[in-house]
């Protein structure tokens, strides 16, 4: 009976929950910190001790550990004033939180974690610290240079204090979002504190330590049964080291490409080594089975020469995007070629403007995006995105240009290319690329693309080629190199020279049926061929 009293009165006091958390939220976490030393005045006090004993009771009823208590998260709008307070920022462009005064002498301070700054964004690199270790920050500042899956961002502190330690230092490399990167303190008498700091692993945004494995579980022997003398005279195990089986042939193979036999399971009768098995090993070790392997003077096997390049951010991700294009999205490509002499005598004549003006000189790209743009304002069917549930199609005629770095591929985005100026876009790409070449576009400079133009012909003079799709969209123009042709004339027996420019559409076929991709590309001629209708 006097437990069952107790319990009772435990529950009375666990109604009163709601009232205590908005009565003083400050006091509770003051209470769940073990070890934080709080400022309060002396009126708190009497109000502390109450809420203690609750607590107490709390950890009885509930059957919460008393030292799991140190480590609750309180989520608080306004930070109390001299109280050590523990406080997660969800916002997507910086992860911190602040931690208590820990028994292990550390005072309070914050862990500055790795943001996220892209939708896509898992992992990021330190490019480098602009920041020192003791130095002051000030919000706004900026802290380092993180290299994010599609560019180099600014990472900007967002609380006045002091940078007492950093975990990841210059060049750092796949850090998982919200994995501890720095510490910052208020007072600058706390930075040597932690000059041996190092981060618990269930702090950090590390995933978590896989639980121990189950041990396996116990075997019951088994009575085996009775076998005659000469059951048991025969080995149930396979040949020794010693004692290998295989072909000739096999053996010659082996001794050829330097191949131990012992590392070799046979798979012929009673475990024989075939030719088979050594092709199959050389072929898991990518060496090449019809040849043997070359040899020097001294018989010794000539080394390979290389270098390993170590993945920047931007190239995995570009590699993966690209297999998941081609592994996911049916394409299909459709070329056409466009005659482009009154295309290059309307930039020659709008050249000469700008120059006279002091204006910037329009490039064929330039008139190409355009053209692209007006081409999707017509047919708007390839102005589209898939998705299982619908086909998503965009007001927005956003034009992502391919602009390649020693970094990797970068495509920045023209944003309503249909309503901007020839001049406009020409200045826009000069600074995007710029911008792509020095590794510091940011996400909203390549986000948010609805259709993609890839030009090798200018740069490079590819003649024709067949782009991959840059998903989510659902087409991507590839140019090619203008050149002179001969072409029949009016008159009998004539002829004459013409420039023509061969472009490629790649297309997702579960969003643009061929015809629709057809017509498209009549548009897009139109425009090329009569360039002075984009000026309407």
């Amino acid at each position: 009976m006097a437990y069952a009293s107790r319990i009772i009165n435990h529950s009375k006091k666990l109604r009163n929950v709601p009232n205590l958390l908005r009565h003083d939220h400050a006091v509770l976490v003051r209470c769940f910190s073990n070890g934080a030393q709080s400022s309060v005045c002396k009126s708190e006090a009497a109000e502390r001790e109450r809420v203690s004993k609750f607590v107490a009771c709390y950890h009885v009823s509930s059957g919460l550990p008393r030292n799991n208590c140190s480590r609750t998260t309180m989520r608080l709008g306004i930070p109390t004033g001299g109280v050590a307070y523990s406080r997660e920022l969800t916002c997507s462009q910086v992860q911190s939180r602040r931690g208590f005064a820990s028994d292990a002498g550390f005072p309070p301070h914050q862990e500055i974690g790795m943001p996220s700054l892209s939708p896509t964004m898992t992992e990021g690199n330190i490019a480098r610290w602009l920041k020192k270790e003791g130095d002051k920050v000030n919000p706004g500042e900026v802290l380092c240079e993180v290299e994010t899956d599609k560019a180099t961002v600014e990472m900007e502190c967002m609380e006045e204090g002091y940078l007492a330690k950093i975990i990841k230092g210059d060049g750092s490399k796949e850090i998982k979002v919200g994995e501890i990167i720095a510490i910052t303190v208020e007072e600058e008498e706390d930075i040597a504190k932690f000059k041996d700091y190092s981060p618990s692993t269930s702090d950090s945004g590390a995933p978590a330590a896989k639980e121990p494995a189950a041990p396996p579980p116990k075997q019951e022997p088994v009575q085996q049964p009775v076998s005659s003398p000469e059951a048991k005279s025969k080995p149930s195990s396979p040949p020794s080291e010693d004692r290998l089986f295989a072909s000739p042939l096999a053996r010659k193979m082996a001794e050829d490409h330097k191949v131990p036999l012992s590392s070799i399971k046979g798979t012929g009768p009673d475990g024989r080594i075939v030719k088979a098995d050594i092709e199959d090993y050389l072929a898991s070790r990518g060496k090449d089975v019809s040849a043997p392997t070359p040899k020097t003077k001294d018989g010794k096997l000539e080394a390979l020469d290389y270098v390993d390049i170590p993945h920047s951010q931007i190239r995995k991700v570009t590699a993966s995007r690209l297999l998941i294009s081609k592994q996911t999205i049916p394409h299909y490509y459709l070329t056409v070629d466009t005659c482009v002499d009154k295309l290059l005598d309307l930039r020659s004549q709008l050249n000469s403007l700008l120059e006279a003006s002091g204006g910037k000189r329009i490039s064929v790209n330039d008139l190409v995006i355009k053209a692209a743009a007006l081409a999707l304002r017509k047919v708007p069917q390839c102005n589209s995105s898939w998705t299982d549930d619908y086909i998503r199609q965009y007001n927005n005629v956003n034009i992502n240009v391919a602009v390649q770095t020693e970094n990797g591929l970068y495509v920045p985005v023209i944003r309503n290319a249909d309503k901007k100026g020839l001049s406009s876009i020409s200045s826009e790409v000069k600074q995007l690329a710029q911008k792509a070449k020095e590794n510091s576009l940011k996400p909203e400079d390549y986000e948010g693309g609805t259709f993609t133009v890839s030009n090798l012909g200018g740069p490079f003079g590819i003649k024709q080629f067949c782009a991959i799709i840059n998903p989510p969209q659902s087409g991507i123009l590839a140019v090619g190199s203008a050149e002179k042709r001969v072409i029949p004339s009016s008159g009998p027996e004539q002829f004459q020279f013409a420039s023509f420019m061969s472009v490629t559409l790649s297309c997702d076929h579960r969003v643009i049926d061929g015809a629709i991709g057809a017509e498209w590309l009549k548009a897009f001629k139109g425009y090329i061929e009569n360039p002075e209708s984009m000026l309407l």
